[in-house]
């Protein structure tokens, strides 16, 4: 079996290190059927991920989330290095944080011009914006403390909550993984049974995405991937294989019956019988898996996801944040388009196409600033005078995400 390792080989700073080019495809395609999601009322939005299974592309991109953390820290968080990794790992969270605000102020902003450059005052009762109209300070308070999201608007909160609690999951996962599981499943049972979630601020409820649900499904990426990194291998069992073959196949069919539908079945709590996305519930987070391990466990799945590091998939996927950052602005912008000018197909197919263009144009862009990098170094080098006899040369900045 082909295990989640490719034979790329990524070099730097003399460091030679796997880079499995299948990760970043399947977090472009993530990121890119979040972008067509996020611009309701397309004709593209009836053909992606979510029409053929109880999960989303949410799913997909906290499942990846998990996994990458496993790549980037797992074998750095030994005795001596764990104070480090910790803090690039909060660092990255605050990342996360301040991307998300600046993110939501340019959408406010932008759905503000809309509602006075083309007199649609009703674009300012949309997305959760309404609150913040009649209620500015404590809104603003609220957004700036994660207690007021933006309807589309709800993946980096989450995401940076577990990057924040993720030192803690990576030592309890790479010391006790089976305990480490049960315990956050046992987290994700009692937080849906009980509705536990952080809560919304001023306005009342809580929130879309509850980490103290998702983070399970985080870990399970996570400690997937550690135990593959450890030498260990994803089983390829016959009966798993059928079981998720079928689920799937169920699923696909399901959502598309008159069952599709029901907060929940044979009076179950939600986070077992039913389809809830906030506390991530059972059918969701089954379906994610199953498909995940049909991707894992057929080579033949696999490897329609490995290509070379300079395939445009896997240059978008590795430049994630940027282009998820311009994919939600892009969306909104779309939407406020498609709000003023519903149009039809072929206004539909400019839309999605120009956006994801664009986020294209980014990561390539990136890609080529960065691999300017060390020629940029190296002429510096080459053209600075001679240094002094004694003279120190000044530590270089270190780089950033």
């Amino acid at each position: 079996m082909t295990t989640l390792v490719s034979n790329e080989r990524d070099k730097r700073g003399g460091d030679t290190r796997i880079r499995d080019t299948r990760i970043d495809v399947l977090r472009a395609l993530a990121l890119l059927t979040i972008f067509v999601d996020h611009v309701p009322g397309t004709v593209f939005e009836n053909w992606t991920y979510k029409n053929f299974g109880f999960s989303d592309a949410a799913e997909a991109f906290v499942l990846i989330s998990g996994i990458s953390v496993a790549l980037a820290y797992g074998t750095k968080f030994k005795p001596g290095s764990r104070l480090l990794a910790t803090l690039k790992m909060w660092r990255r969270a605050g990342v996360l944080y301040i991307s998300h605000i600046v993110v939501t102020m340019a959408v406010i902003a932008l759905f503000c011009a809309a509602a006075v450059f083309a007199h649609r005052p009703e674009m300012l009762t949309m997305i959760n914006i309404e609150p913040l109209m009649k209620n500015t300070p404590q809104v603003l308070l609220g957004i700036v403390t994660l207690g007021h999201q933006l309807g589309y608007n709800n993946i980096l909160p989450v995401y940076a909550a577990l990057l924040l609690a993720a030192p803690a999951f990576v030592l309890f996962v790479s010391y006790r993984p089976v305990p480490a599981l049960i315990v956050s499943g046992l987290l994700w049972l009692v937080a849906g049974i009980w509705q536990i979630a952080p809560l919304n601020y001023p306005e009342p409820g809580l929130w879309f995405l509850n980490p103290l649900s998702w983070q399970f499904l985080f870990n399970i990426g996570l400690a997937a991937m550690l135990h593959v990194k450890r030498g260990g291998r994803i089983p390829v069992n016959p009966w798993l294989l059928g079981a998720a073959s079928i689920y799937v196949v169920a699923a696909a069919i399901w959502v598309h019956s008159p069952l599709w539908g029901q907060i929940t079945w044979f009076n179950l709590p939600v986070v077992i019988g039913g389809f809830d996305k906030t506390f991530l519930s059972l059918p969701r987070l089954l379906h994610i898996l199953s498909v995940s391990y049909l991707i894992v466990a057929l080579p033949a799945v696999s490897n329609l996801f490995r290509v070379r590091p300079d395939n445009p998939l896997a240059i978008l996927g590795k430049r994630s944040l940027p282009v998820f950052i311009a994919g939600t602005l892009l969306a909104m912008a779309a939407q406020v388009l498609k709000l003023i000018n519903p149009g039809g197909p072929a206004y539909d197919t400019l839309l999605i196409a120009a956006g994801i263009a664009m986020q294209f144009a980014l990561a390539l862009y990136l890609e080529w600033l960065a691999g300017l990098g060390p020629s940029r170094a190296k002429s510096v080098r080459e053209e600075a005078p001679p240094r002094p006899f004694g003279a120190h040369p000044v530590p270089a900045r270190a780089g950033g995400y």
